[in-house]
């Protein structure tokens, strides 16, 4: 009998041994499953303009701040389906401002920033669609999102442009800014006003999110560079127009159609 008590213990002690290890074995797989997935990414989705601030151009026909909330509401969407963590600067037509928004994209860590635009110009003709950039992280997204929305999108291809736009410049994670197209040009606003169309381009805006570091990153243009010597030549046409006008005999009439007629082109 006490043989057989022996022989139990043992055989107890065995099989508790074994689901020890058992359960050791399934705890590191289970963390190092948890390591290796992470959390979520986070987008921070950023409806432009909103409340008192229309955005386009005077005069405009369409409200590009209804378009983009619109466009915005529906990648959020998309995401969430997709297992993103979606958080959006606004969700109603509210004006909020620029370091606002920053702040809100700033405040999330493993998140990108996607900003999303209409464009409008007085010329009508113009057409097409370009993302913008600041920071060289972002351009692997830029270029994934520009070229889903460029092939999804009946319009032209304007290129993807660095440029130090507020919410680019002061963002601490990898941002984006998508002009979806202009809505002073007829044709693509007629396609901007209609549901089938904005929902395509927020499909097409999450496939550039899900394939950001698939997507070879495309040349772009500069205009960083340009936008600063647009501002230094506007200084120097300023300081020589001054000279001018304490030297010159013309009427000052003449000097301020002049003036205006530079700032104007």
């Amino acid at each position: 009998m006490p043989r057989y008590f022996c022989r139990l213990r043992l055989a107890v002690a065995s099989l508790m041994a074994a689901l020890a290890t058992s359960g050791s074995s399934d705890a590191a797989q289970t963390s190092t499953a948890s390591q290796s997935s992470g959390s979520p990414t986070t987008v921070v989705i950023d409806a432009g303009h909103g409340g008192h601030d229309r955005g386009g151009i005077p005069g405009q026909t369409i409200a590009e701040k209804v378009m983009t909330l619109d466009v915005a509401q529906r990648l959020r969407n998309v995401l969430s389906a997709s297992g993103y963590r979606v958080v959006m600067t606004r969700d109603s037509d509210v004006f909020v401002p620029l370091p606002t928004r920053v702040s809100i994209a700033n405040s999330y860590r493993n998140a990108i920033f996607v900003c999303i635009h209409f464009n409008a110009t007085q010329r009508a003709g113009a057409g097409g669609i370009e993302t913008y950039f600041y920071s060289r992280g972002s351009l692997p997204l830029a270029s994934a999102i520009h070229n889903y929305v460029v092939g999804g999108a009946p319009s032209s291809n304007r290129g993807v442009r660095r440029r130090g736009y507020y919410v680019l410049r002061r963002t601490n994670i990898p941002a984006v800014l998508v002009e979806c197209g202009f809505l002073t040009n007829p044709t693509e606003a007629a396609y901007a006003q209609t549901a089938s169309y904005r929902q395509k381009l927020a499909e097409e805006i999450a496939a550039g999110v899900r394939a950001r570091n698939s997507v070879a990153s495309d040349s772009f243009i500069d205009q960083t560079k340009v936008a600063r010597s647009e501002r230094h030549k506007s200084k120097r046409s300023h300081k020589k127009s001054a000279r001018k006008k304490k030297s010159s005999s013309k009427p000052a009439g003449s000097e301020a159609r002049s003036a205006s007629i530079h700032r104007e082109s």
